[in-house]
């Protein structure tokens, strides 16, 4: 049975529009790795629960949390990605091994607190581009472990902090938390760097998103228009 102490953190949330999924093993995360994180938090202006914007970069292996403050996006720390599988490219149709690329969110019921690799969230794949493109798969999450078949597997030290991050945030109102995947940092010669990949029209629309926050440092706000990705001027 949970620790009464434990239930109680799990638990200690505001009321909230949609139920989070929990479970024992994800309540002891959250109290292994909250205050830690609640000191980290702080230090940028923010607390427990603070809304957040997730990006992904396969080249570079690498997580980026930001966290939502008075003074704008501020960012709480980097996890290096343990292994993803695939290619620079987005993920096209099941059973490819790609691990997905593109603009997705997380919102309470993609949270797996029972996940066969200690904790995940579903990236939402595919959204609304993948499906107009005839794109297959499901279940592609970000997880713990270090083995993947089209995820990204973070290791369990570190799905404990962002799950749980993640999981706060929707718990304190967050609707859904933004994960944009990026092949890599799209920065100034990037395209000359890929001129010759057959993914260079569609990283152009990831790479509106990317400079979109680099700029203003606020996640961008995207929509499917006639089967593109539009980054909406804040």
């Amino acid at each position: 049975m949970l620790p009464l102490a434990l239930l109680l953190l799990a638990l200690s949330a505001p009321a909230m529009s949609a139920e989070i999924p929990a479970n024992a093993r994800s309540a002891q995360a959250q109290a292994r790795v909250q205050a830690a994180l609640t000191e980290e938090l702080r230090a940028l202006g923010a607390d427990w629960g603070a809304p957040l914007y997730l990006r992904i970069f396969k080249a570079s292996d690498e997580l980026e949390v930001w966290v939502d403050t008075s003074a704008g996006h501020r960012l709480l720390r980097t996890w290096p990605i343990c292994h993803w599988s695939g290619e620079l490219g987005p993920k096209t149709r099941q059973g490819d091994a790609q691990a997905p690329e593109g603009y997705y969110q997380v919102g309470p019921q993609q949270l797996n607190p029972a996940s066969r690799y200690h904790l995940s969230f579903n990236l939402g794949y595919p959204n609304a581009y993948d499906r107009h493109h005839g794109r297959s798969g499901d279940y592609l999450m970000v997880h713990g472990n270090c083995v993947s078949i089209g995820c990204y597997a973070m290791g369990d030290a570190a799905i404990e902090e962002i799950y749980s991050l993640v999981a706060a945030a929707l718990a304190h109102g967050q609707r859904a938390v933004p994960v944009h995947a990026f092949p890599f940092r799209m920065d100034p010669g990037w395209e000359q760097a890929h001129a010759d990949s057959e993914w260079l029209p569609f990283w152009r629309q990831l790479a509106a998103g990317y400079q979109a926050f680099e700029r203003d440092r606020r996640p961008p706000r995207v929509r499917v228009i006639a089967g593109e990705y539009r980054v909406e001027e804040r």
